[in-house]
């Protein structure tokens, strides 16, 4: 956060202004004195002084209200960058890793003619990530042969994240849990991540369609250190046979969340439900007694009667739950709380981000502030993330800009090749966090990658707000480009 001295030079400032503005009061009524008395004849100067008594006072008090808050907000931001700064493993995380990909010459020579004709445009390291034939391919998505096996000797790179690998389970197959999110269930202590189960050919429904993937279901794998993840199976699956049900294996899956509902005692998973067209733009509910499912599908709605695609839940402290989605052809965000048992939406709902083109939204909250990250909507194909920040979860939003660090200009732009699914607290470590993107593979769609990296708060805002004068008060948020790292040592899952 700003230090005390920043918030002192204003707090100096707006004293300042108010006895500047009591000044000319005076100079004013000095110049009454000689002019004429209105038609209206009254005590002027000393309704004058009562008023500039009382706003005076009232500023005062509004300044030592907002002055404590700072105070308060500064002292508990200001222990958290002590706690980074003097930590080694936090340290390493804050170090900007920088990539220097070479792009490498066009195969084959056109002929002059031919060049001529149609000037050939200058490959970016886009078009090498698209194209599936690229000499670059390795690097985006390496093969088994770098794979992460928990269950392998690793020596000293044991518990090191490696984004973009192929990552295994605890069985020695790739981990199929795309566009998903983490339950941490507090009774057994265990991580659940849970996402798209992708492990099947991809194709195209038909000439302009997406690429895609049939419904398989939903994969659960289990952990209690979120680096070896045992498979739990599928726990929500895919209808084989009716055509009429929302899973039948040639609609669209994405996106799955659960969360615990503490009342009811029962696991509640929210997922994207849609045709093979994108048109039905639906939410799915499933519920299950059990982390590890089986869920039991409920029905699916257009939530508050809009369209909805890109979805998230979240869970506040107060225990209330929060959907997320994209809405009006993914211009804007809707968000609003969930019924007491999250099974249904509430009638509240806020529209937010109106006409910015927003998706695949990740929330979390620290410090009592509400962040949120997305991406842009281009399909398959990776864009900037921007970071968005509120003090109350239903808005107004304000946006923070790029959280971006390291890499490389265009690694920056394109959030790393990847694109946000969630955002991972970390008990005992605050103001860091693990964000989790998908590193997504159109050509095949199994072979997608997963991009965890950390995400740390801390640090004065540095875009000004929209909606209010000034900087805002919570801190920036950074995510930073490593080609390997890992939690700090003290953190024991």
């Amino acid at each position: 956060m700003f230090g005390r001295a920043y918030y002192l030079r204003r707090l100096h400032f707006l004293n300042c202004s108010i006895i500047l503005g009591i000044k000319r009061k005076r100079k004013l009524r000095m110049r009454n004195k000689y002019k004429k008395p209105t038609t209206f004849p009254c005590n002027a100067g000393s309704k004058c002084s009562v008023s500039i008594i009382v706003w005076t006072l009232a500023g005062f008090l509004l300044l030592l209200h907002f002055f404590s808050l700072v105070s308060h907000k500064d002292g508990t931001s200001g222990e958290i960058e002590l706690h980074i700064s003097h930590n080694p493993s936090f340290r390493e995380l804050v170090e900007v890793e920088e990539e220097n990909i070479q792009i490498p010459p066009p195969r084959g020579k056109r002929s002059p003619r031919a060049a001529k004709r149609r000037p050939k445009r200058t490959t970016t390291l886009i078009d090498e990530f698209l194209d599936e034939n690229s000499q670059l391919r390795h690097v985006f998505f390496p093969d088994m042969k770098t794979a992460i096996d928990p269950m392998k000797d690793n020596g000293n790179d044991s518990f090191y994240y490696y984004p973009g690998r192929i990552w295994l389970d605890t069985e020695g197959a790739p981990i199929q849990a795309h566009g998903g999110g983490i339950l941490y269930d507090e009774s057994s202590r265990t991580y659940y991540w849970y996402g798209e189960y992708k492990d099947g050919p991809t194709y195209h429904a038909h000439k302009k369609a997406a690429a895609r993937v049939d419904i398989i279901g939903v994969g659960c794998y289990s952990s209690k250190d979120m680096w070896t993840w045992k498979n739990e199976g599928i726990v929500l699956a895919a209808e084989e046979t009716n055509e009429t049900h929302d899973l039948y294996k040639l609609n669209v899956l994405e996106r799955p969340k659960v969360i615990y509902n503490d009342r009811t005692g029962k696991y509640v998973m929210w997922m994207h439900i849609d045709d093979c067209n994108y048109t039905k733009a639906a939410v799915g509910v499933a519920i299950s007694d059990y982390p590890t499912g089986p869920f039991d599908y409920l029905y699916s709605k257009r939530p508050h009667g809009f369209d909805s695609r890109d979805m998230t839940i979240f869970k506040d402290d107060d225990g209330v739950a929060y959907l997320v989605y994209s809405s009006e052809d993914n211009s804007e965000l809707h968000i609003g709380p969930l019924t007491s048992d999250y099974l249904d939406v509430s009638n509240v709902v806020r529209r937010i981000l109106v006409g910015q083109h927003r998706e695949a939204p990740a929330l979390f909250k620290h410090l009592g502030t509400y962040y949120m990250v997305t991406s842009g909507c281009t399909g398959w194909a990776p864009n900037e993330a921007l970071v968005h920040a509120a003090e109350s979860i239903m808005g107004p939003w304000e946006d923070m800009g790029n959280p971006c660090i390291g890499g490389n200009k265009v690694f920056r732009l394109t959030t790393f090749f990847a694109q946000s699914t969630y955002v991972i607290p970390l008990a005992g470590l605050p103001g860091l966090y693990i964000f989790m993107a998908d590193r997504w593979n159109p050509a095949d769609l199994r072979e997608s990658r997963y991009i965890w990296l950390p995400l740390i708060v801390r640090g004065p805002a540095d875009r000004p707000l929209e909606y209010n004068f000034g900087f805002p008060l919570w801190s920036r948020v950074s995510i930073y480009w490593h080609k390997k790292w890992r939690l700090p040592s003290r953190w024991s899952g």
